[in-house]
């Protein structure tokens, strides 16, 4: 009894994963696209942040985007389409622009702007739900200290 029991449930689970294989694959592509897409969100924050803080040592350096530019692409340099080679900040992937505020920060004092943006590589789009490329766009303001 119990043998011909155990020949009529055979192969159900591994039907059941054929079934559900697409599904598990596309929430795995749709995890690994998100993942990826936080990681560039979080390294162009951090981008932003190192940098303000470095032009908001003095209002001299609060407009150096000589000097600025190389400080944010070290922060993005874990990034995939941000390599040792690039040296510029002004066309995609990497746009930076900075810029002096006397007496417009937020709190009335003089402060430093940094504003990065960052394009992404096409990983794996999910048509709907995610495009091919994601562009994120950061500004920090930081009082001067100096």
């Amino acid at each position: 009894m119990r043998t011909a029991r155990r020949r009529r449930c055979r192969g159900g689970s591994a039907l059941e994963m054929a079934l559900l294989m697409p599904w598990y694959l596309f929430l795995f592509v749709g995890a690994f696209d998100w993942g990826f897409y936080a990681h560039a969100l979080i390294s162009t924050e951090s981008a932003a942040r190192v940098a303000a803080l470095y032009a908001s040592q003095s209002a001299g350096k609060a407009g150096d985007l000589a000097h600025v530019c190389p400080i944010v692409l070290s922060e993005l340099s874990v990034a995939p389409n941000v390599g040792s080679n690039m040296t510029t900040c002004n066309a995609l992937p990497v746009i930076v622009t900075t810029s002096y505020l006397p007496k417009g920060g937020a709190d009335g004092q003089d402060a430093a702007q940094v504003s990065v943006t960052y394009q992404t590589v096409g990983v794996i789009p999910i048509p709907g739900l995610l495009e091919n490329q994601a562009t994120f766009y950061r500004v920090v303001q930081m009082r001067l200290r100096g």
